[in-house]
């Protein structure tokens, strides 16, 4: 039998010595949150409303490449061949052989970032619980670490990019499409030329980067040949021993990631006790007067945009010496379009699941996710490389108080938090 909202009332007032009166203020206060934050969602989706915001459930549902169609087999041995350190077969030094994997740089746990200043697949020791134990092994040349010169982007929700990477240099679609004068050849962006999305392209490009490989000794010894013929068919096993079809089979599982359980998620599909008052009040300080939902918007709150925030680079504490001198991460989108009007700009990056790392920003500059919100709040650029002509007409002071900077904050880690 029902019980009656009077007798849930009486066990409230028990259990937290509260008062009738304050449950039922606090009953108030939250419906009225509620209702406040949808009418924000409304405006902020272009009246397109919750649904604007839902991560979808269904393999059917999930953004894909139409040249690699998902199916439950390819996400299957796109998960094995993920976290498969007998992938690593092409180390710089025989002692680095099968000690790593997609997985040492995007761990399920740390929000399948790297939760340390510069993600290390070769030369890497050490993991921790979320990734933040993992550091260059000491007997390693610097020069021969697999070490990325910027902070490692997550994979969470990446089926909502068709360009990858920080500098969006992967990826034959959307706005790639006619940058191939830049895809030079013997260089990672040459895979462009295969005209998959970037997802796929970057798990493509990965394999060769990254010093991975699928070798017949793996490949006959396992139960991976009979996962690879479900998943492409039986197209020759040579064929399917390729970097192509292990990239397309990891970016299968890398789409799949998807933080639809967090309680913002939650709140979305109905259940509206799953984000706390205060992360009520951070979603619509991220929907309205944080201005967040201008960048970081749609159901992975990113978005196919570059701007430049005049965030630092890689630096300080942490950071691996290396030779990136001669590279152009720190150029961003321009590094890669090579046009100046691009220099600084960097792509939008997803906000779900970041509370593990302790490391944000490109340059993983910032310590937690309320450094940021105030580095944004006042708008003050700390790289001197930047010119100010650069810099983004939405970085300016956004006078939040520090109530609305801490719920803000709540929302991000937690209100965005997929446990599972």
């Amino acid at each position: 039998m029902r019980k009656s909202f009077s007798f849930l009332l009486a066990i409230a007032f028990l259990a937290t010595g509260c008062s009738e009166e304050d449950i039922l203020s606090n009953q108030v206060q939250t419906n009225v949150l509620d209702e406040e934050l949808k009418t924000y969602l409304e405006a902020a989706s272009n009246g397109e409303g919750l649904d604007f915001y839902k991560l979808p459930t269904q393999l059917s549902e999930i953004p894909q490449d139409p040249n690699n169609p998902l199916t439950a087999a390819k996400v299957a041995l796109g998960k094995l061949l993920y976290h498969e350190t007998g992938l690593a077969t092409n180390p710089k030094l025989e002692e680095g052989r099968y000690t790593y994997s997609c997985a040492s740089c995007h761990h399920a746990q740390g929000g399948f970032q790297a939760c340390v200043p510069q993600g290390i697949s070769e030369g890497g020791l050490g993991f921790g619980l979320h990734g933040e134990g993992r550091y260059a092994n000491p007997d390693y040349p610097v020069a021969l670490l697999d070490i990325q010169p910027i902070r490692t982007p997550s994979v969470l929700n990446i089926a909502y990019q068709p360009n990858v990477l920080w500098n969006g240099q992967f990826g034959a679609t959307h706005l790639n499409e006619g940058t191939e004068g830049q895809w030079h050849d013997e260089s990672p962006k040459e895979w462009n030329h295969l005209g998959y999305e970037g997802t796929e392209i970057q798990a493509i490009a990965g394999m060769e980067v990254h010093r991975l490989g699928m070798t017949p000794l793996l490949f006959n010894s396992t139960e991976y040949r009979d996962l690879y013929q479900a998943a492409f068919g039986n197209v020759g096993n040579d064929t399917l021993m390729s970097n192509v079809y292990a990239g397309l089979a990891i970016a299968a599982y890398e789409r799949t990631v998807l933080a639809d359980e967090a309680p913002f998620q939650q709140w979305l599909n109905g259940d509206y006790q799953a984000l706390s008052n205060k992360e009520k009040r951070g979603a619509i300080v991220f929907f309205s007067k944080g201005e967040c939902y201008q960048c970081h918007n749609g159901p992975a709150l990113s978005s196919m945009d570059f701007y430049a925030l005049g965030m630092p680079e890689l630096d300080g504490e942490g950071v691996y010496a290396t030779n990136f001198e001669n590279q152009t991460v720190h150029l961003g989108r321009g590094g890669f379009t090579e046009n100046p009007a691009d220099d600084y700009k960097f792509k939008v990056p997803q906000l779900y699941n970041l509370i593990q790392s302790k490391f944000y920003g490109h340059g993983a500059t910032f310590r937690s996710v309320e450094e940021v919100i105030r580095y944004k709040n006042v708008a003050v650029q700390e790289s001197q490389e930047v010119p100010e002509t650069q810099l983004a007409e939405e970085f300016h002071p956004l006078n939040l108080n520090e109530q609305e900077i801490e719920d803000l904050a709540a929302f991000i880690e937690y209100g965005l938090y997929d446990r599972n």
